[in-house]
């Protein structure tokens, strides 16, 4: 069983999360908010994660929140999960025993050497979804698996053996990339991936049932299946990355619609009375870099794929109001945005000299 991190809750850390929820229920009321409209506000808020010094982030590769209203940071740093309640105070952290020990090579799913932290247990962190239960899934596309954990990081179920599997074999796995769970049953759909061109769907005790998809930019086709959502009980959406699109399904693979979305990248679904899907999208190719209004920037809609409203400016930067490079979306139960963003691969690794970056990012909703 894991141990947790240096970081770990304390009684402390609980009350405060709670005097925080209280702060924030007075704040804008009990009512969960309804679905946004053109007409709804977002404000960034600026510095919004105190991460204490002696861990570090590297970057915020995939945020969830759970029904408390806690925000989980899957991360690529030195502490891969760090938890933050809403006012953005660090009240829990697990996955590595040794934070501040030596470090080791891989190579990410770009083929590109990185270093990692010598006993981390998840070496490249992807994905971080919430089940309807409130236990974490959490998905290393390093070694290709899906780790179902308890909100303090003890494991329950993992899916995948660590071994890839053929690249476009379409055989689970090969660098998978995001994971859905059906709150009317418990399914598992996984988006598969960087190596595949595939979703497969398994029930709740991990036992496969179908799978989907081939490589291609025909409808039911894809090219890079980055990220997938439940719409609803009998649907999922997929971020089909490269063919700049999203696509819905039934569950059991049937191709129902599609539209554009720009280099989509993440899907979630909002909270409750809010059926919106907030679409995450990253930016252009370098010979497009500087356009502006080009991704870089979070996209709602309706489950029909009726645009609501956006958030973001028109181009890329570490501003509050900017982003660099989205790759992980997630809602709370006052409709407030969390995003986090790959933004040292893309963007402060390339610089002379390489630098951590901003790559994570709350936006809070204040009317409509």
């Amino acid at each position: 069983m894991p141990q947790r991190g240096r970081g770990s809750a304390t009684a402390n850390s609980q009350a405060s999360i709670g005097q925080s929820n209280e702060r924030e229920a007075a704040r804008r009321g009990m009512m969960m908010p309804a679905a946004p409209t053109a007409e709804t506000k977002y404000e960034p808020v600026a510095g919004w994660a105190k991460t204490p010094h002696g861990f570090w982030l590297r970057e915020a590769t995939s945020v969830a929140v759970d029904p408390q209203d806690r925000v989980y940071i899957f991360n690529r740093g030195n502490m891969p999960m760090l938890v933050f309640d809403p006012d953005g105070n660090l009240i829990d952290s697990w996955g590595n025993e040794t934070p501040h020990a030596g470090m080791t090579q891989i190579t990410d799913p770009y083929g590109v050497s990185r270093l990692v932290w010598e006993g981390v247990r998840f070496t490249w962190p992807h994905s971080v979804r919430i089940d309807p239960d409130g236990d974490l899934w959490l998905v290393d596309v390093h070694t290709h698996t899906m780790t179902k954990t308890d909100t303090a990081g003890n494991t329950l179920m993992t899916i995948g053996t660590g071994e890839p599997a053929p690249r476009q074999s379409g055989e689970p796995f090969n660098t998978p990339t995001d994971i859905a769970v059906s709150p009317a049953n418990g399914d598992i759909f996984i988006s598969d991936g960087y190596g595949n061109s595939r979703v497969h769907r398994y029930d709740s005790e991990g036992r496969h049932i179908l799978s989907w998809g081939e490589p291609g930019s025909d409808p039911g086709q894809f090219s890079l299946p980055h990220n997938i959502a439940m719409v609803d009980d009998g649907h999922v959406i997929v971020c089909d990355r490269e063919n700049h699109r999203v696509q819905v399904f039934t569950v059991d693979g049937e191709f129902v619609r599609g539209w554009h979305v720009h280099h989509a990248v993440a899907v979630v679904r909002g909270r409750e009375e809010d059926q919106s899907l907030y679409v995450a999208e990253q930016g252009p190719p370098p010979v497009q870099r500087g356009v502006p209004n080009l991704g870089h920037r979070i996209s709602v809609y309706t489950p029909e794929g009726e645009l609501i409203t956006r958030l973001g400016a028109p181009l890329p930067g570490e501003a509050p109001d900017q982003f660099l490079w989205p790759h992980s979306i997630a809602t709370d139960s006052h409709g407030d945005v969390y995003v986090a963003e790959v933004s040292y691969v893309e963007v402060g690794s390339r610089l002379t000299p390489p630098r951590e970056m901003v790559s994570l990012r709350k936006w809070r909703r204040v009317s409509g």
